[in-house]
């Protein structure tokens, strides 16, 4: 057990003859006394800062696993991001181009309807050129048969 500041106090010492002083070493002792307290409270100063920091140690420990944890994460969060990102980006292009697939085939259904259209509009001409030039003959006839009739009875 180790030695107390009132254990020296009270430490008694046997006389001989021709002892020491018994002044001195009253004085020494009580020297010794106040070192040895001073040293005790310094000892319980700086096992309570050792305790504080080792509390504190221990809270930066966490504080730093927490932070590597929460970095992590954080990364792979941004990966998913990036992830989700590109499939939707793929997502777009890819209904964009079967909108524009979509577009064409409608141009193309149109043309080809047009074509459709103006062929039958020429036919449609031309079955009216046919018709307009057929009734302008015989209209033709007519007058130059009405001319003639009128002719040979003058």
């Amino acid at each position: 057990m180790p030695l107390t500041p009132l254990d020296i106090v009270n430490k008694e010492f046997k006389h001989g003859f021709r002892g020491y002083n018994e002044d001195d070493v009253n004085e020494f002792l009580d020297e010794v006394v106040r070192d040895y307290e001073a040293l005790i409270k310094e000892n319980d100063e700086l096992k309570e800062n050792t305790s504080g920091m080792t509390e504190r140690l221990e809270q930066y420990r966490k504080l730093e696993a927490t932070l590597q944890n929460t970095l992590v994460i954080a990364q792979q969060t941004a990966e998913e991001v990036k992830s989700a990102a590109r499939k939707e980006a793929e997502l777009i292009v890819r209904e964009a181009e079967a909108k524009a697939e979509e577009i064409i085939r409608q141009a193309e259904l149109r043309a080809r309807e047009t074509e459709t259209q103006l062929t039958q509009l020429r036919y449609e001409a031309e079955k009216f050129r046919a018709q307009v030039k057929s009734l302008l003959e015989s209209q033709l006839r007519l007058v130059e048969t009405s001319l003639v009739q009128a002719a040979v009875e003058t």
